[in-house]
């Protein structure tokens, strides 16, 4: 055999071999193509599944603030409107005009004498102070009180205060009714 035959088994056999590197390289490189390819979709769908999930939790979360907002704003306006029926009941019973005063001031008289004792000093709130001289004739009168209306019963010594103001009664009356105010205003 010739030297320049065996160069050329020798360079027929090293490209062959070349080859067969060269196509288990390309093979093996598909397959780490493959699983690579693989991985990023898996990290891509995992990025995708807690993208979901973040964006339905945000959307739950915005939703349930919102109506926490509304249902804030509902109770505040609520608020306003009951403080402004208040305000208005107040002030209808603290005009002199207020029909029906000198009746009640006449059956305050009466349950003030039942429950007071002899020696009671009656301080009226001023704007009532006529109407009780003539209801209260045979009590002691005091000095002028604030309120809307009505007057207190004062012990000599003053350890004993009955009120009979107008505005403590209607509080009573108000928080009593509050649901049936609550209703007529807001239909609940």
């Amino acid at each position: 055999m010739s030297l320049n035959t065996l160069a050329d088994e020798i360079g027929t056999s090293a490209k062959g071999e070349a080859k067969k590197v060269k196509s288990a390289a390309k093979k093996e490189a598909k397959a780490i193509q493959k699983e690579a390819q693989g991985q990023v979709d898996e990290y891509h769908a995992d990025v995708m599944a807690r993208s979901d999930r973040s964006s339905q939790q945000l959307s739950v979360e915005t939703v349930a603030a919102a109506r926490q907002a509304n249902q804030q704003r509902l109770l505040v306006a609520r608020r306003e409107e009951l403080d402004a029926t208040w305000n208005q009941v107040l002030e209808a019973v603290n005009s002199a005009k207020f029909k029906g005063r000198a009746e009640m001031l006449k059956a305050l008289v009466g349950e003030a004498k039942d429950a007071g004792t002899e020696g009671m000093t009656l301080r009226p709130v001023s704007k009532d102070r006529k109407a009780l001289e003539q209801a209260a004739k045979s009590l002691d009168f005091g000095d002028d009180i604030e309120g809307v209306g009505g007057f207190v019963l004062e012990s000599k010594d003053g350890s004993v205060l009955m009120d009979y103001r107008f505005e403590g009664r209607l509080r009573t009356a108000w928080e009593n009714s509050l649901g049936n105010v609550s209703t007529v205003l807001f239909g609940e």
